[in-house]
């Protein structure tokens, strides 16, 4: 008699990992302005490093209603992956030590001599010129002390314009430098998405350099897909239904439509300031 068939095991997915994994905590990420918990979670033999963040340990703020951060940041998550871009690492709100909170998988960086860590650190700069040199995009004059100032420049870099994009679509009041992450395998991921979907125009970020310009084909597809998405009826436009206002999500739709009406990237405008401070 044969011996049966080995079957392979399943391989959980990152959003199931993170989902009905078992999280502990490891310790805390003081710099965070709310509180960010570094932890494990597994689940069926996989374990992985991951973010908590309890709805408990948000700041309050006066532009934002409480207690609603962690559900714009998986909001973020679901947005990018509708556009079929990767941009926000899997994202989830769930139960955890804290209470209710956003769990997103870690990270990892590349080692110091990996060429994707290279591009990571050289996604953003400071320069002593009056134009942008070929490759880069100006974002805008930065006091360096002393009186002087130097030119602000970011990468003409796919990847970063597709994040300009999701910025653009979710309203991100909030992309720093320190929000741009690359992998080992030189993917690059955003992170802290709690300031986002609001219904009124706050778009602060340090990816301006296309402004005004055409979008590209593959972003004008994207946003189509995306519109399309966000149907009355549809999944996605049910589960952001879940977690942001029926006012933000239809700011999300306009917004969206807005960026088709022009083909063009947003262009900085109002009173609201278009850079975060700081920048980094």
């Amino acid at each position: 008699m044969s011996a049966p068939e080995r079957i392979p095991a399943r391989r959980v997915s990152d959003r199931d990992l993170l989902a009905l994994g078992e999280l502990h905590v490891e310790g805390q990420i003081r710099e965070a302005s709310n509180a960010v918990l570094l932890c494990t979670v597994a689940h069926e033999g996989r374990e992985a490093t991951c973010v908590y963040k309890p709805v408990r340990g948000e700041r309050p703020l006066w532009d934002f209603p409480d207690g609603t951060l962690a559900q714009r940041e998986v909001a973020a998550y679901e947005v990018s992956e509708a556009l079929g871009w990767g941009l926000v690492p899997p994202t989830v709100l769930r139960e955890g030590p804290y209470g209710e909170g956003m769990v997103q998988l870690w990270i990892d960086g590349p080692d110091e001599e990996d060429e994707a860590g290279s591009e990571g650190r050289e996604l953003l700069a400071l320069v002593d010129r009056e134009e942008p040199e070929e490759g880069w995009k100006a974002i805008g004059f930065a006091e360096v002390g002393e009186g002087r100032t130097a030119l602000l420049v970011h990468r003409d870099d796919p990847r970063l314009r597709r994040l300009s994009v999701l910025d653009a679509v979710i309203n991100n009041g909030d992309r720093k430098g320190g929000h741009l992450l690359v992998d080992a395998e030189g993917h690059l991921y955003g992170i802290d998405h709690g300031v986002t979907f609001n219904a009124e125009d706050k778009l602060r970020t340090l990816l301006w350099g296309w402004a005004g310009e055409p979008l590209t084909e593959e972003a004008t597809v994207a946003l189509e897909g995306l519109r399309a998405a966000l149907g009355e009826g549809e999944p996605l436009a049910a589960r952001l239904g879940e977690l942001i206002t029926p006012v933000e999500l239809d700011a999300v739709r306009e917004r969206v439509a807005g960026l088709l009406k022009t083909g063009r990237h947003r262009e900085p405008g109002g009173d609201w300031p278009a850079i975060p401070w700081p920048p980094v």
